[in-house]
């Protein structure tokens, strides 16, 4: 069981990390990322991403590593573990993980991200970055005219059902029930939409396709009132249930709002804890874009710097 001592501790590996650590190791900290569940974040599962300046076309997984192999260009450590366990209350701040390690550290990022909520069927797993996706803006245009499905009733489903509706020749949104969660005005819209279908009452049963090459040929849905099922025939499939921020070891240590995601200072990355601050999709429950996020990582690696120079 290893411990490890740093100036700076960044908890997550996605763009908000990954870009909070490229700028603390310029500014000549000690600076360590602890990456997580998934190194890359969730962007790694968007095959291709045609909206990050500098890059025409990449995939997630490309534009993690560039990000990566830039931060340890530049000395940051690399850590493939998992934190299960925080201590705020005393400096150095100390963070355990699932494989028995201590981190100790003068200030410490969150940058966790949060993970898209999913349908938790076997197909679902198969087909994702395949015709699934969670993420309307970063895989809409590669269905362009074509058909697609969105899963979910809330603001979510009715956001990207809207934007798909710009692109696909037809969107089919399924709900589980007959009305939907979404803002009034985000539902006229629906409504008003003449791509975009409802199937109510609805719940996915299964994910259909093909293995040569791998790909979302139709859905399976089952009516929770009358139990019938059929199959729609689809390209792509959103599945917009919701996200959650990965804050859950976060509780009682860090001040969170009512959906779990982490509060900091107006205007700034600061958390409620001198010296612990919070980056990316863990403090933002609106944008989820890698631009922003990345943007985000470097105000908190700043004012980590700053803290830390003047302490």
């Amino acid at each position: 069981m290893a411990l490890y001592t740093v100036d700076l501790l960044i908890l997550g590996s996605g763009p908000a990390g990954y870009t909070a650590g490229i700028y603390a190791a310029r500014a000549g900290l000690n600076t360590m990322i602890v990456a997580g569940n998934q190194e890359g974040g969730q962007l790694t599962m968007t095959n291709s991403i045609e909206n990050y300046p500098g890059f025409e076309e990449i995939s997630g997984y490309e534009l993690m590593d560039k990000m990566k192999q830039q931060a340890l260009k530049l000395g940051v450590q690399m850590v493939n573990d998992h934190i299960v366990e925080v201590d705020f209350a005393h400096r150095p701040f100390v963070c355990s993980s699932e494989n028995g390690h201590s981190y100790k550290a003068r200030a410490v990022i969150v940058a966790t991200g949060s993970s898209a909520k999913w349908l938790n069927i076997e197909s679902e797993k198969k087909y994702l970055g395949y015709g699934v996706s969670a993420c309307a803006t970063c895989d809409g245009f590669f269905y362009r005219g074509r058909t697609v499905a969105v899963i979910g009733g809330g603001n979510s489903a009715a956001a990207e059902a809207l934007y798909l509706a710009t692109l696909a020749d037809k969107v089919i949104l399924v709900h589980r029930r007959h009305q939907l969660r979404a803002d009034k005005i985000l539902q006229d819209k629906i409504f008003n939409n003449r791509k975009i279908t409802i199937e109510w009452d609805s719940v996915v049963e299964e994910i259909l396709g093909e293995d040569e090459p791998r790909k979302v040929t139709g859905l399976k849905i089952r009516n929770v009132e009358s139990d019938a099922t059929k199959v729609l025939p689809v390209d792509g499939i959103f599945v917009a249930v919701g996200h959650q921020p990965n804050t859950e070891i976060f509780k009682g240590n860090l001040i969170l709002d009512s959906k779990g995601y982490i509060v900091t200072h107006e205007n700034c990355s600061q958390t409620d804890i001198e010296g612990v601050f919070a980056a990316g999709d863990v403090k933002d429950p609106k944008y989820k874009q890698a631009i922003i996020s990345a943007g985000s990582g470097a105000k908190a690696a700043m004012d980590a710097i700053e803290y830390l120079d003047v302490e």
